[in-house]
């Protein structure tokens, strides 16, 4: 009997070292596993994917870590580097350090320079370097400038900021209520034409309906005043119907044509076979209203029974980027496809575009949505993009900073993570180009007063400039 005790006792050790084995092993393998993604969301933008964008430093022999853990966490203000002291735990920067120490090419030469500040990026036709604007920034989204050449941004959780002088601004009070869930949030900020005279700037955000259960909403458009760091004289112009518990496909990027029109998209709401082929709902559909909400008296389908006065065109699948030709006055838009399929099209009162009958990709799981690719009454794209791109926020390049770019689409990549360019002819597409691969989750592209283009990152929040070179 005293043998049988001092072996249990002994058994129970080793099991419980064993247990501590293997739950240090689990954990050094969850804090990898994690260091990784950290890496991927917000550090391979600039650095690359397989950590191959670094300059050969000092840093990369030296015995630990202190080196790479003070870079992170302190950033390198004079290379555009942020700092992720706010955004990381210590052990979390420690982690990241170690996962980017280990993991860079022992052949230096395999290394290609960072994205840096003030680095020349040469694309086919045009020089340039990229200048930080702004940074500590969280998934900002819409980006509009007052006449005073300060901007307004919107972050999607809600906030929405002044950048004057350098400096951004406490969160602006009076901002609408928004189910900031999923890709739901505060969305896009446009200006009136006539800001000057009469004040009046539009918001696209996700509001929460009153319904029981899950958090249900869909897309609204409210305009309101400035007034200092308050939002005055709120007036909701639109609100989409019907609500659902999706919480994606919300649209909704904001513009006005030379005639006081507004324009926008709501996505199907992630109900394709529900939404976007009927006129009785606003899902999946390209909306036309007057600035202060009215239905303009020609739009499309204002006599056609049952159907909602406010759409312009409908069969959409989740219409991102809204934008005006500024030569022709055309509407355009950018489209999410499923799994390929993105779309580039160019929108007509009453047409409809097709989804989900028609579509150029297929279902995630890699089964057959639609063996249709086309079909009679149906408008074909431009020109779509397979595999996808996630295209997102465009514009026209206007002005004369970038003569070779002049008239040029561009637009954002959410998972590519890239600038994209488009060069158009006749409404036809002639040819596309990939800036700034990596650079991150682009969500949002505007030209500025002073003639630049301005871009949003989501993850490390930014917003980033193009300045040409000659």
């Amino acid at each position: 009997m005293n043998k049988v005790i001092p072996i249990l006792f002994l058994g129970a050790v080793v099991i419980t070292a064993f247990w501590f084995l293997i739950a240090g092993k689990n954990s050094n393998q969850l804090s990898e596993e994690s260091a990784a993604a950290n890496y991927l969301k917000y550090c391979s933008g600039c650095h690359g994917a397989k950590l191959e964008k670094f300059a050969e430093k000092e840093w990369m022999d030296e015995e630990g870590i202190t080196s790479v853990f003070k870079s992170i966490k302190n950033g390198l203000e004079n290379l555009g580097m942020p700092a992720f002291e706010k955004t990381f735990t210590d052990s979390e920067i420690e982690a990241l350090a170690t996962y980017v120490k280990k993991g860079i090419p022992a052949d230096r030469s395999l290394l290609e320079p960072a994205l840096t500040y003030g680095a020349i990026v040469e694309s086919e036709v045009q020089k340039f370097t990229v200048d930080t604007v702004v940074s500590g920034l969280k998934v900002p989204w819409g980006m509009a400038f007052l006449p005073n050449g300060d901007m307004l941004i919107s972050e999607r959780s809600g906030s929405l900021h002044i950048f004057s002088g350098g400096k951004l601004s406490e969160p602006v009070e009076g901002v609408p209520e928004v189910m900031a869930i999923g890709q739901g949030g505060l969305l896009d900020i446009c200006f009136h034409p006539d800001y000057e005279k009469n004040g009046w700037i539009y918001f696209s955000y996700s509001y929460r309906a009153p319904v029981a259960g899950r958090p249900s909403g869909n897309t609204a458009i409210m305009r309101a005043r400035l007034k200092g760091n308050r939002l005055e004289d709120q007036e909701i112009i639109f609100r989409g119907e019907p609500a659902t518990d999706r919480n994606y496909h919300f649209g909704s990027k904001i513009a006005f044509d030379g005639k006081g029109h507004i324009f926008f998209g709501i996505g199907d709401r992630g109900q394709h076979f529900d939404f976007p082929q009927k006129l009785d709902n606003h899902n999946g559909k390209i909306h036309r209203l007057n600035d202060d909400g009215s239905i303009p008296a020609d739009n499309p389908f204002v006599s056609t029974p049952g159907a909602l006065p406010s759409i312009y065109s409908y069969g959409h699948r989740n219409p991102q980027g809204t934008c005006i030709d500024p030569l022709t006055g055309e509407v355009w838009v950018s489209e999410h496809g499923p799994r390929g399929g993105d779309e580039l099209n160019l929108i007509k009162p009453g047409l409809n575009y097709g989804w989900p009958v028609i579509s150029y990709g297929i279902n995630y799981d890699g089964t057959i949505l639609t063996s249709l690719t086309e079909k009679e009454g149906m408008e074909q794209p431009v020109f779509y993009w397979t595999p996808s791109i996630g295209p997102c926020g465009m514009t026209f390049v206007t002005g004369d900073r970038y003569p070779n770019w002049k008239n040029n689409i561009f637009l954002g990549s959410l998972p590519l993570k890239h600038l994209e360019r488009v060069v158009l002819k006749d409404n036809t597409v002639l040819h596309r180009e990939q800036l700034l691969e990596g650079i991150g989750r682009v969500r949002n592209v505007v030209m500025g007063p002073d003639g630049y283009i301005y871009f949003a990152i989501e993850t490390p929040g930014m917003i980033l400039r193009l300045m040409p070179v000659d």
